[in-house]
């Protein structure tokens, strides 16, 4: 792995889009796709049309918007990723600038940037996270949204006395959040068995995050909460939900 590429370097990258159960679905992406569509707006519109993705990647998301019309960019850190979503059709038409998406800035404004699939949490500090709120505000236009997809943390599941849930378990694959309540410090970690017998172990950091504290960094930065929704479909969102889907706009 690369260090420039972080924790998604080639290895990764080579089988990212075949994993993640549900969210590589054909329907699940359409959803995504139209809900965001519809916040970025029709491309007639002076200033819309433009969406910025905070972490690219392969282009799970970018590339099915951009089929709707939106004018789509993307920053990434990980030159593997990106190079996954060039190999596919029409990823070689949406810019990418390669950065830190907490503080790198592309030119102009836009109608939309969004964040999905918990990737605020792979900013590991407070003051990154509050961070990417300030960019994406600063590439807003007037009126523009900054969308963000994540998990509500697990706390719940935790017994007393223990800080690991696990998620997967199968005979070749065990994987679990680890928790520190302390400092909301969480890393997911995987153990595979490899075809020889072998064991192989993977760690990655995060910090995980309230929507109320979410709601506060909007503030800080000039945003203020739209929506909220447990998923693209705009369920509503409840005590139970296990992730949101939040919009806050510029105003």
């Amino acid at each position: 792995m690369n260090d420039e590429d972080g924790y998604f370097g080639e290895d990764v990258a080579a089988t990212y889009d075949d994993g993640f159960e549900g969210h590589f679905d054909p329907a699940v992406i359409e959803v995504t796709a139209d809900a965001l569509a519809g916040l970025a707006g029709g491309a007639a519109h002076s200033g819309h049309g433009r969406a910025l993705e905070f972490a690219v990647g392969t282009g799970r998301v970018a590339l099915p918007l951009a089929a709707r019309g939106v004018e789509v960019h993307g920053i990434d850190m990980s030159r593997a990723m990106v190079a996954r979503m060039r190999a596919k059709p029409g990823g070689d038409a949406i810019p990418v600038t390669i950065g830190d998406f907490a503080t790198t800035r592309v030119d102009g404004t836009f109608s939309l940037v969004y964040l999905v699939f918990n990737t605020i949490m792979n900013l590991t500090t407070q003051d990154a996270q509050v961070a990417c709120f300030r960019n994406a505000a600063a590439h807003l236009a007037p009126g523009g949204c900054f969308v963000v997809e994540v998990g509500v943390p697990e706390l719940r599941k935790l017994p007393p006395g223990q800080s690991a849930v696990p998620f997967q378990v199968s005979p070749t694959r065990w994987a679990f959040d680890r928790y520190d309540t302390a400092t909301q410090a969480m890393s997911s970690n995987y153990v595979t068995v490899t075809a020889d017998g072998r064991g192989r172990y993977r760690s990655i950091p995060f910090r995980y995050v309230w929507p109320s504290e979410l709601d506060l960094m909007a503030r800080l930065a000039g945003l203020r909460l739209r929506d909220r929704w447990e998923g693209w479909a705009r369920e509503p969102f409840t005590s139970e939900s296990g992730g949101h889907v939040s919009v806050w706009e510029k105003p």
